[in-house]
């Protein structure tokens, strides 16, 4: 049980790290902090099955407001846009052949 509850506070670190990055505007940090979190809790969910009764209740208690915290970090990310639709223009000096421009 105590592997499982270590390895439940490294996601809450992971999550305090993304939520410290979002409060300083560093988006890619925050992404990376989540990433590590939600492959912390993959990992417990796939141990779910082994686990018994008493270690899913305990778990289960203990991941609620990891994961709530876990959801709020994720809705404050910023969004990711498209950089351009535009179409590019065509440059005259690019379509000369060097050999025979004169």
């Amino acid at each position: 049980m105590d592997a499982l509850l270590k390895d439940l506070a490294a996601v809450a670190l992971d999550v305090s790290a993304a939520e410290e990055a979002l409060d300083t505007g560093a988006a890619g940090a925050a992404r990376e902090a989540l990433d590590s979190a939600d492959d912390g809790l993959a990992a417990l969910r796939d141990r779910w099955p082994a686990l018994s009764a008493r270690e899913r209740r305990l778990l289960a208690a203990a991941a609620v407001p990891v994961r709530a915290r876990l959801d709020a970090a994720h809705a404050r990310l910023p969004r990711r846009a498209t950089i351009s639709l535009g179409a590019a223009e065509a440059d005259p000096e690019q379509e000369l052949d060097p050999l025979h421009a004169r």
